[in-house]
């Protein structure tokens, strides 16, 4: 059986940073692309950062660039979203993904298997 679960979540003030963990068990974590998504109240659930099975191919959303970095220790089976000058409208539920495919995706439906979320609440 798969499990994502996530860390890392909390309440910051805006400029801080924050970094999230996905332990990941069940799966070849070595040979699967990873995801970070977000959803906020109202909106859809959005991509904002994946990583390819090797790590060494990234995609960032636009609202993220040079912000947030993606990162993996396949020996750890862990995936990481590091988050620095975090803004207001970074706040949302992010959820951790995986891909059986070894190529990152921003699309939601290429992925697997999820995670439960991390709260991450940005105050002005």
């Amino acid at each position: 059986q798969v499990h994502l679960v996530e860390s890392g979540g909390g309440l910051v003030q805006a400029g801080d940073s924050l970094r999230l963990s996905c332990a990941v068990s069940g799966l070849t974590f070595g040979t699967s692309a990873m995801g970070w998504f977000r959803q906020a109240p109202g909106k859809e659930r959005e991509c904002v950062a994946a990583i390819d099975w090797s790590g060494g191919s990234t995609y960032y959303a636009d609202s993220v660039k040079g912000r947030f970095a993606i990162s993996r220790d396949n020996a750890k089976n862990t995936v990481y979203l590091h988050m620095n000058s975090l803004k207001p409208e970074d706040t949302a539920v992010y959820y951790c993904a995986a891909d059986r495919s070894v190529v990152a995706s921003d699309s939601l439906y290429e992925y697997d298997y999820w995670g439960q979320g991390t709260q991450v609440t940005v105050s002005s």
